[in-house]
């Protein structure tokens, strides 16, 4: 056996190596990330203003330029140690697939109920909810993955739990639906005509099918409007990347027990929670000049963000009552197409991701539907895991990339983020199979359309 095939198929770190501290990249940034904006006043929202949407504790953290480590109470690495740490798997068997001489290596983050990294913030969130004596939380979800990661945690801490979920992710995925009602939560289609903001919504664009931002405003109208209760949100903001370093700081644990350096690694982009915390503590090495690394984020064609957005203040809702956030942004009003990768139907990205992106210190690419899902299905008939669509994102740019090194015969090592399973997600693959999936892509006339309504900020 040669020196290379001694590294196993999967790497294990055992319970003692589970992350004590979180790592907030923000901190060895150089430009931080934008202050979020007060939509009254278009002044920077302070911890008052930010401590009546969201829990206290996480209002700091959110706000927390300054410190590199932000320490991970017991409670919340005891939940952690169920599914925890989770495995780094050298994909040997897409290496002989592709005939690549690329080392190809995935962070497998499907290990628990909620079938993806959700959780590792949905515990944190509900935790601190709890500790400040909160009643409950409201929530949006686009696939499914965070609302049931955030039912898990509620039901473990005895939080009542309000789910406003992507009408077409709704009627596509039932399944997902119900589990989070196996957890207690309460699951509401999006835009509803529960609240002001959804019949709002639905007047305006009648029989939409919803999107990430709708079902933001509605949640956050709900848990403003009841007492003792907070909103808390699945990706994007500061917080929700912090709480996800975990994986990136385990991914990096495991790479270093066999002297394994990454020459690219790759994340799908929604929101920017799974690719966030895969690459910050190796972004925290590139911004402070010890290594260097390529950092490629893919996002669906049908919901470009990053390369054909505005890095721009807009509204983090379609129902324009969060605060603005500097990012790259579609358009706080524009609804993606009915696409499967429900995860990914977000208008904005992370203001900190944002910030790196505008900073050039990462690339950003698309993918074509139907490309993503035989990418999913290379993938799943080789290693032995149906890989969910949003995570197939980064599958598909893998494999691009092995490619590549098998065409210049170049060894580089890549590790992308295998962010969760897609066994909820049969709707999706059925489509793929019967030919009924397209591959919509937005006209630059119609996403100059939603740019020419961002917020004039002076």
């Amino acid at each position: 056996m040669s020196e290379e095939k001694k590294i196993p198929y999967k790497i294990y770190l055992d319970e003692t190596e589970i992350p004590k501290a979180w790592y907030n990249v923000r901190a060895d940034m150089k430009n931080k990330p934008a202050p979020l904006l007060n939509p009254a006043t278009m002044k920077p929202m302070t911890a008052e203003e930010l401590s009546e949407v969201f829990c206290k504790e996480l209002v700091e953290q959110e706000l927390d330029n300054e410190n590199a480590y932000i320490e991970i109470p017991q409670e919340i690495r005891d939940f952690y140690k169920m599914y925890r740490p989770a495995p780094l798997v050298r994909a040997y068997c897409l290496e002989e697939k592709l005939q690549t001489p690329a080392k190809i290596y995935y962070k497998f983050e499907g290990n628990n109920t909620s079938g993806s990294h959700k959780l590792n913030s949905a515990i944190a969130q509900a935790y601190y909810a709890k500790n400040q004596g909160l009643k409950g939380v409201t929530t949006e979800t686009g696939a499914g993955q965070w609302g049931t990661a955030l039912s898990m945690a509620c039901s473990y801490l005895d939080l009542d739990c309000k789910v406003y979920m992507v009408k077409v992710s709704y009627e596509q995925k039932p399944f997902r639906r119900e589990v989070m009602r196996v957890y207690g939560a309460s699951v509401t289609p999006s835009p509803s005509m529960e609240t002001e903001i959804g019949k709002k919504i639905n007047a305006e664009h009648p029989g939409t099918t919803g999107s990430l931002g709708c079902a933001i405003s509605e949640a956050v109208e709900v848990a403003v409007k009841n007492p003792g209760y907070r909103y808390v949100l699945g990706s994007v903001l500061n917080q929700v990347l912090l709480h996800q370093s975990v994986i990136g700081l385990e991914t990096k644990a495991a790479l270093d027990k066999y002297n394994v350096t990454p020459d690219i690694i790759i994340g799908c982009a929604g929101g920017g929670s799974n690719l966030g915390g895969l690459i910050s503590p190796f972004m925290g090495e590139k911004l402070r000049g010890e290594k260097d690394y390529r950092f490629i984020a893919v996002e669906p064609a049908s919901c470009p963000s990053f390369t054909r957005g505005k890095f721009a203040y807009d509204f983090a809702d379609t129902g324009m009552v969060c605060p603005l956030a500097k990012m790259y942004t579609l358009g706080s009003d524009f609804i993606p197409s009915a696409n499967h990768a429900g995860g990914l139907r977000y208008h904005g990205m992370s203001p900190v991701l944002s910030q790196l992106y505008d900073d050039g210190l990462i690339e950003a690419v698309t993918a074509k539907q139907t490309d993503v899902f035989e990418a999913a299905e290379t993938f799943a008939r080789v290693e032995g895991i149906l890989p969910a669509p949003e995570s197939s994102h980064a599958i598909k740019v893998a494999i691009d990339e092995a490619l590549k090194c098998k065409e210049t015969g170049e060894e580089k090592t890549i590790v992308f983020g295998l962010s969760g399973t897609g066994y909820f997600d049969m709707v999706a693959y059925e489509k793929f199979h019967d030919g009924q999936m397209d591959d919509y892509i937005p006209t630059d006339e119609e996403l100059a359309k939603y740019a020419a309504k961002l917020p004039k900020i002076d």
